[in-house]
C-alpha cells in the first residue's frame, strides 16, 4: 500500500527543515517546496494527501495557492501555517472552503502531529467518499432499466445483464439457473440475439414437457418408418439449430439414458437420426437451464455429472423477483401498459396501496405470476387506477395461486366430484342420475387445467401433481380415439 504524502510549502528553508524533522516519525512521505509555483509543479507530477503552506510568500501567497489546489485537487486537505496577524484572512478562507484548518507560528510540536494525523484521516474519508461517488455515477451511467426483453434496474439484474453481454460473444456453453418464472428462456434468447449466431435459428426444447419416448426424436429427428407413427422423415432440434443456438430447458428432466447420447453429441457435434445409420455433423451453441439445484439433481441421479460440467462452462443465476427490489413495480407498470393496450382500456397506474401490495408481495411464481395477475386485474377492473382491492382478489383466486390449483369445486370429500349433481337430484330416483366414469372425470379435469393454464402443458401438469409426459400421453390417446 502506498504511503500518504504531506507537502510543506514555505519560502524559508529553515522552517521546512524543522517541519520535516518534527514529522519524520510519522509513517508518511514528506515533500517540501519553497514557493507556491514549485508546489503546483510537484502536485502536477503526483498529488499529495495533505498540504501545509505558509500564508505570506512572494509571488503567490498561501491563499492564492490553495485556490488553485482546491480547484485542481479537491481531495487534498489544505492547512494554513500562519501568524496571529493573519487570522482574519485565514478565517475567511476557512469559511469559503479553501482551507480545512490552520496552525499558528510558532507551533506546538504535539499539536502539529495531532493536526496532521487528523488531516490524514480526513483525507482518507474524502477519498473513499469520492471513490464511492464515482462508482455510483458510473453505475448510474451504465445502469440499464431494460435489457433484451428484461425489465428492471436492480443491482442483481445489472449483474445478469453484464453476464449476458460478456458471454454472448463466446461459443462456450451457458448454464442458467433460477426459480420458475424468473426468465431463463428470456436470458437464453438474449444470449442468442447478441451473439454472432443471431442470423441462424434459436431452437428451444422443454425437456420436462416432452415424453421421454419422444425426446430422442425431438432432439435428433427420425427417418420414415423408424418407429410406429413415423410416417415421414423429420428434422430434429439438432438439425434446425445448426449454426445457431439450442436451448435445453429443464435439462434435469431429460431421461438419464438420453443424457449420455446428448453428452457425446455435445462433445463431437455428431449425431444420428432415430432409425438412421448416417452420421450428421452440426455446429451448435448449447444453452441449458433448470429451476432445480443442479448438484441436488446430480445426487438424485436426475442429471449426469459429466453432462453438467460439459454444459456449465458459463453460469448465470436469475434471482427470484422478491430479491429484485423496485423491479416488481417497474414490471407491473410495463405489464399494465401492455395489457391495457391489448384489452382496449386506459389506466393511469396503480393506487398507492396497490403499489405497496406489489412491492411487499413475495411473488412465489416470480415474473410469470406478476404478469398473469396484472393481466387479470386489467380485465377485471375499469380503472383509472388498479387498486389493492382488485389485486388482492386476483391473488386470492385459486387459479392464480402459485402453490395449488383447484380445477374442480372443493367438496367435503375428494371423491365427491358430482356432489352438486346429487344435491340437485335428491328428489329424483337413483335410476334418473347419470353416473360419469372416472375416465371422463379425469379428462374433464385435465382439459380444464390446460384451459386455465392457457395451454401450458407443463404448468397444468405441475398444478395437477403429475408429470408433463403423463398429460402428453393422455392427449395423444384422446386424439387417436374415434369420435362418438
Amino acid at each position: 500500500m502506498n504511503k500518504s504524502r504531506i507537502l510543506f510549502v514555505d519560502d524559508e528553508r529553515l522552517i521546512l527543515s524543522s517541519l520535516k524533522r518534527i514529522t519524520s516519525k510519522l509513517d508518511v512521505d514528506i515533500v517540501t517546496a519553497e514557493s507556491g509555483a514549485l508546489a503546483l509543479e510537484i502536485l502536477a507530477k503526483q498529488p499529495v494527501d495533505v498540504i501545509v503552506s505558509d500564508m505570506k510568500m512572494p509571488e503567490m501567497d498561501g491563499i492564492q495557492l490553495f485556490e488553485q489546489v482546491a480547484k485542481l485537487y479537491p481531495e487534498t486537505v489544505r492547512i494554513v501555517l500562519t501568524g496571529c496577524d493573519d487570522m482574519s484572512m485565514v478565517l475567511s478562507a476557512i469559511n469559503q472552503g479553501r482551507v480545512w484548518g490552520y496552525l499558528q507560528k510558532p507551533w506546538d510540536n504535539n499539536e502539529l502531529i495531532i493536526t496532521l494525523k487528523q488531516a490524514l484521516e480526513l483525507q482518507q474519508i474524502l477519498a473513499e467518499r469520492t471513490l464511492m461517488r464515482r462508482t455510483i455515477d458510473q453505475f448510474q451511467q451504465y445502469r440499464k432499466t431494460n435489457f433484451e426483453g428484461f425489465i428492471g434496474d436492480s443491482v442483481p439484474m445489472q449483474f445478469v445483464y453484464s453476464c449476458i453481454e460478456q458471454c454472448s460473444s463466446s461459443n462456450a456453453s451457458v448454464f442458467i439457473t433460477g426459480p420458475s418464472g424468473s426468465g431463463k428462456e428470456v436470458a437464453a434468447q438474449a444470449i442468442h440475439r447478441l451473439s454472432k449466431r443471431n442470423k441462424e435459428n434459436f431452437i428451444a426444447l422443454n425437456c420436462a414437457a416432452i415424453p421421454s419416448e419422444l425426446m430422442e426424436s425431438e432432439v435428433f429427428g427420425h427417418i420414415k418408418g423408424a418407429f410406429s407413427g413415423a410416417v415421414s422423415n423429420r428434422e430434429g432440434a439438432a438439425t434446425l439449430a445448426d449454426g445457431g443456438s439450442l436451448f435445453l430447458d429443464e435439462i434435469g428432466e431429460m431421461d438419464i439414458n438420453l443424457q449420455a447420447k446428448l453428452l457425446r453429441f455435445i462433445q463431437t457435434g455428431q449425431f444420428q437420426r432415430v432409425g438412421s445409420g448416417k452420421v450428421e455433423q452440426v455446429d451448435i451453441r448449447f444453452i441449458s437451464a433448470t429451476n432445480r439445484n443442479p448438484h441436488t439433481a446430480i445426487a438424485e441421479h436426475k442429471l449426469r455429472e459429466d453432462l453438467f460440467y460439459r454444459l456449465n462452462v458459463i453460469s448465470i443465476f436469475l434471482p427470484p423477483l422478491c430479491e429484485r427490489g423496485h423491479d416488481s413495480i417497474q414490471l407491473a407498470e410495463h405489464f399494465l401498459s401492455h395489457y391495457s393496450q391489448i384489452e382496449g382500456k386506459d389506466f393511469a397506474g396503480f393506487s398507492s396501496m396497490g403499489e405497496k401490495l406489489i412491492s411487499d408481495h413475495p411473488w412465489p411464481g416470480n415474473v410469470r405470476q406478476l404478469q398473469n395477475i396484472i393481466h387479470s386485474a386489467v380485465v377485471m377492473s375499469e380503472g383509472p387506477l388498479i387498486s389493492d382491492v382488485i389485486l388482492k382478489q386476483q391473488l386470492t383466486d385459486p387459479f392464480h395461486s402459485a402453490s395449488s390449483l383447484s380445477v374442480l369445486p372443493k367438496k367435503t370429500s375428494p371423491y365427491d366430484v358430482h356432489a352438486d349433481v346429487r344435491v340437485q337430484a335428491n328428489n329424483i330416483s337413483q335410476t334418473d342420475i347419470e353416473i360419469i366414469s372416472l375416465e371422463k372425470v379425469e379428462r374433464h379435469a385435465i382439459e380444464q387445467a390446460i384451459l386455465v393454464c392457457q395451454d401450458n402443458i407443463v404448468k397444468a401438469a405441475s398444478e395437477l401433481g403429475v408429470s408433463p409426459s403423463t398429460l402428453y400421453r393422455k392427449i395423444q390417446q384422446w386424439q387417436t380415439e374415434p369420435t362418438e
